[in-house]
């Protein structure tokens, strides 16, 4: 029988992987004991929660000590969208109640962070019982929105891993003479791509926060960018590279462009389900295609790069980085807090309330996107090989592009010099 003054933790996990997961659920579940507190990790995210199923582990020690390095997570991890019904939610916190819950920690993005919101909210006004609860802010999209260049966790894992499978393209590229068309996960930001393909040294990157319009753009200009940095690079004697691009652009794209692939699907939250859309092989195939109008033959080879990252092991940085992150949410919680996301600035311990960072529109927190004002843009644009307004300028250096391209000066204007405008 459990007395009544006794504290109960449940860890849920949420949304996609991140290296990490497991020393978040490693730190709080250690520190939660160490307070005399009861810990239960709970499977598969809130959806067996929201069919009123308690499913789930006790944590100890013993059981989470040594897997801080590991990746993927061990109570594994769902989508689900307890919000969508009120049904959803009532069995959530009705099941969380039954079980003598507490005290609550969510480990995921805006949506998961949401919904723990709202189930705190119903038990709160429909039982008129308190679930403190705190979000712990995990995704390799670092689109959360943390101050200043905090980043997510699992973001520099995932950043690490695939700059170095970005860099061996590379040197298969110049060593086989060929193209690699790489889309990264990201989400609607390019926070990811951009850095993966800075640290590697890619040839270029492309993402969403360059067309920062409403107003949808065409396919074929993302396609005449890359051709562009093709052309480029040919010019320059050079017949390889590897083009980075963020699955964010699909977002940007004509829905009337991609209607004709027939693979768009959306996921619990309403999300585009951007791994069902083989982005990179379109992207191929548009690229090949406008190279041949121009005459110009190239082997380009694709890849979707996102699952190879998420669920791999957490460098030192964000072992580090998720252990300090579990011993603050439960800092914060022993001191009576609730309803926050947590993060560390300046070594502080920083709680930042919900109500601050949520949208008033769609009510989640709002996202984080590249900042293209910002110096790391512009360096990481100062390394880019693409056509630039300056590589219209009349001289050698210009006739040398059109010449690459099999057109004329004026052809070759005509034909690329609006990718500049962007």
């Amino acid at each position: 029988m459990k007395n009544p003054g006794q504290k109960t933790l449940a860890i849920v996990c949420g949304g996609g992987p991140a290296p990490g997961i497991n020393s978040v659920i490693s730190s709080v579940t250690i520190e939660a004991i160490k307070s005399g507190w009861d810990v239960y990790g709970i499977y598969d995210g809130f959806s067996n929660l929201a069919k009123g199923e308690k499913v789930f582990t006790p944590l100890t020690i013993d059981k989470v000590s040594r897997i801080y390095s590991e990746g993927g997570s061990i109570l594994r991890i769902s989508r689900f969208n307890p919000t969508k019904s009120e049904e959803y939610l009532k069995n959530v916190a009705d099941t969380l109640i039954e079980m003598g819950v507490s005290h609550l920690v969510t480990i995921g993005g805006d949506d998961t962070a949401y919904a723990a919101s709202c189930v705190a909210d119903y038990a709160k006004n429909k039982r008129e019982l308190s679930i403190n609860f705190v979000h712990i802010p995990k995704t390799i999209d670092n689109d959360l929105p943390l101050p200043g260049s905090i980043p997510t966790f699992g973001f520099e894992s995932a950043r690490a891993l695939g700059a170095q499978i970005v860099s061996n393209l590379m040197v298969d590229a110049k060593t086989t003479g060929r193209w690699f068309i790489v889309v990264a996960m990201g989400r609607v930001a390019g926070h990811l791509a951009l850095g993966i393909g800075k640290s590697a040294g890619a040839t270029m990157e492309l993402i969403p926060e360059e067309f920062p319009s409403r107003k949808k753009i065409p396919l074929s200009l993302v396609v005449d960018i890359i051709t562009g940095s093709i052309i480029k690079r040919l010019a320059s004697g050079r017949n390889y590279g590897v083009a980075v691009t963020a699955e964010g652009l699909i977002e940007k794209i004509r829905i009337e462009d991609l209607e004709a692939a027939d693979c768009l699907e959306f996921d619990d939250h309403g999300h585009t389900r951007y791994a069902e859309i083989n982005f990179s092989d379109v992207l191929k195939r548009e690229v090949i295609a406008n190279l041949g109008t121009l005459g110009i033959k190239m082997t380009i080879n694709n890849k979707e790069l996102g699952y190879e990252v998420r669920c791999a092991p957490p460098n030192a940085f964000d072992i580090e980085y998720t252990r300090n992150l579990g011993y603050a949410a439960m800092e914060f919680l022993r001191k009576g807090g609730t309803n926050a996301m947590i993060t560390i600035q300046n070594d502080t311990i920083v709680p930042l309330a919900f109500a601050d960072i949520m949208d008033p529109v769609t009510k989640k927190t709002q996202i984080r996107l590249v900042n293209t004002k910002s110096i790391q843009y512009r360096i990481a644009r100062e390394y880019m090989i693409r056509l630039e307004k300056k590589d219209f300028e009349p001289g050698i250096e210009f006739e040398k592009l059109a010449v690459a391209a099999n057109l004329s000066p004026d052809e070759f204007r005509k034909r690329f010099q609006y990718v500049t405008e962007y």
